[in-house]
C-alpha cells in the first residue's frame, strides 16, 4: 500500500489541487513548523521553497488566501536595492559618489555620504527610531523627502557606524528620480515588475494601507511594499538566478555580488531592530545571517517587522519566503526553526 506521503508528493506533482505542479513533497514536519507560528498569533501562513527557478513546494496553513496581498515591510529593502542597481549597471549612479554632487541640499559632511552608504544604514542619519521617513506625508515628493532629511542632524560620520532603518532609503530614491526624471514606481513597475512578470505588487506607505498608490508621490522605501508571495517568489528568482529569470536578465552578476557583499565589516552595529538583534552582518537592502569566506553572504535575507521572510542559501541552491501578517518578534523563532528544517531536508 502507498504511504499518504508519497500519495500526497504524486498528486501535487501531477497538480492535481489546481497549482501549478510541484517537484517535491515538503519535508516531514514541515507543518508542524508552521503550526508553531500560528500558536504564536499568526492568523496564517504560506511558505514557498523554490530552486532553480522552479517552485518546488509551496505550503498555506491556517487563514490565508494564496493570492492574499500583504504588506512585507523590511521585505522591501532589498526590492529597493535591486532597483538602484540597475542605475549601477547603466553607470548612472556609482556606489562610491558623493551624494552632494547630485543632491546639494547635503552639505558639508553629509554631502560626502555614498549610495553604498545609504543602502547599507552606514550613512550616519540615525536608526529606525527616528522614524524620519515613517512619519512624512506621502504626498510630497522624493525629492522634497530628501531635501527635508538634509536639513537634520547627522547621527554619526558617515561609513562609521551601522544603526538599521533610518531614512537613507528615500535618499537613494531621490537620487534615483533625478538621474532619471521619472517616477520611482514607474521606474520599478519597467525596470523589476514587468521583467519578472510580477503583477500584484505596489509601492505605498507600511502603515497606511487605504493610500491609493496612484496617490502616493513618496513611497517609503524601506517598508512600503504590498504584494503577494508568488510576486516576491519570482523577485527571489531573479536574486538567486545571479540577475536572470526566465531568460530576462534584470541585473548584472557584479549586482548581485555587490547587493550579497557584508558592507558593516568592523562597525558597530549601533542599532538592530527587534528580533533580528542576532544578525552581524548587513549588505546592500539584506542581511547577511551566514558569511562566506571572502566577505561574501551565503545565507541573506531581507525579514519584515510584519513577519515576511524572505531568504536565499546559496549553499543548498534554495531560496524562497515566509509570508504572513504578523509581528516579526513573535514568530522569527519558529520561523527559523522551519527554515533550518527546509535547509536540512536539502538533497
Amino acid at each position: 500500500m502507498l504511504s499518504k506521503a508519497l500519495v500526497l508528493a504524486v498528486l501535487l506533482a501531477l497538480g492535481v489541487f489546481g497549482g501549478p505542479a510541484l517537484a517535491e513533497a515538503p519535508p516531514e514536519g514541515l507543518e508542524a513548523r508552521l503550526d508553531a507560528i500560528l500558536a504564536r498569533g499568526a492568523h496564517g501562513v504560506s511558505v514557498l521553497v523554490y530552486r532553480d527557478k522552479a517552485l518546488l513546494y509551496r505550503v498555506d496553513r491556517g487563514n490565508i488566501a494564496p493570492d492574499a496581498v500583504l504588506p512585507i515591510a523590511s521585505g522591501t529593502k532589498w526590492m529597493t536595492a535591486a532597483l538602484v542597481m540597475t542605475l549601477v549597471d547603466e553607470g548612472r549612479l556609482s556606489l562610491d559618489e558623493p551624494i552632494g554632487r547630485r543632491l546639494p541640499e547635503f552639505q558639508g559632511p553629509s554631502g560626502e555620504i555614498t549610495l553604498r552608504q545609504l543602502l547599507s544604514y552606514t550613512a550616519g542619519q540615525g536608526g529606525l527610531m527616528g522614524m524620519s521617513d515613517l512619519l512624512q506625508a506621502s504626498g510630497i515628493t522624493l525629492a522634497e523627502s530628501a531635501a527635508r532629511i538634509a536639513r537634520r542632524p547627522q547621527a554619526d560620520p558617515p561609513g562609521t557606524v551601522f544603526r538599521y532603518g533610518g531614512p537613507s532609503f528615500q535618499v537613494a530614491g531621490a537620487l534615483v528620480e533625478k538621474v532619471t526624471g521619472q517616477r520611482w514606481a514607474d521606474l520599478f513597475e519597467a525596470r523589476i515588475a514587468r521583467p519578472l512578470g510580477m503583477t500584484s505588487t505596489t509601492w505605498g506607505h507600511p502603515l497606511r494601507p487605504d493610500l491609493d498608490p496612484a496617490t502616493v508621490h513618496n513611497p517609503n522605501l524601506q517598508g512600503g511594499v504590498y504584494t503577494t508571495a508568488a510576486d516576491y517568489g519570482r523577485f527571489l528568482g531573479m536574486l538567486a538566478g545571479r540577475g536572470v529569470l526566465d531568460g530576462q536578465r534584470v541585473l548584472s552578476e557584479a549586482a548581485i555580488a555587490e547587493l550579497q557583499t557584508i558592507q558593516t565589516a568592523g562597525k558597530p552595529m549601533a542599532y538592530r531592530p527587534p528580533g533580528l538583534s542576532d544578525i552581524e552582518a548587513y549588505g546592500l537592502g539584506n542581511w547577511c545571517e551566514l558569511a562566506g569566506t571572502e566577505g561574501d553572504c551565503v545565507l541573506a535575507s531581507s525579514p519584515g517587522a510584519f513577519g515576511v521572510y524572505p531568504w536565499i542559501d546559496r549553499r543548498t541552491g534554495l531560496y524562497g519566503l515566509f509570508f504572513m501578517k504578523h509581528q516579526l518578534p513573535l514568530v522569527v523563532g519558529p520561523t527559523r526553526q522551519a527554515r533550518a528544517l527546509i535547509l536540512s531536508a536539502a538533497p
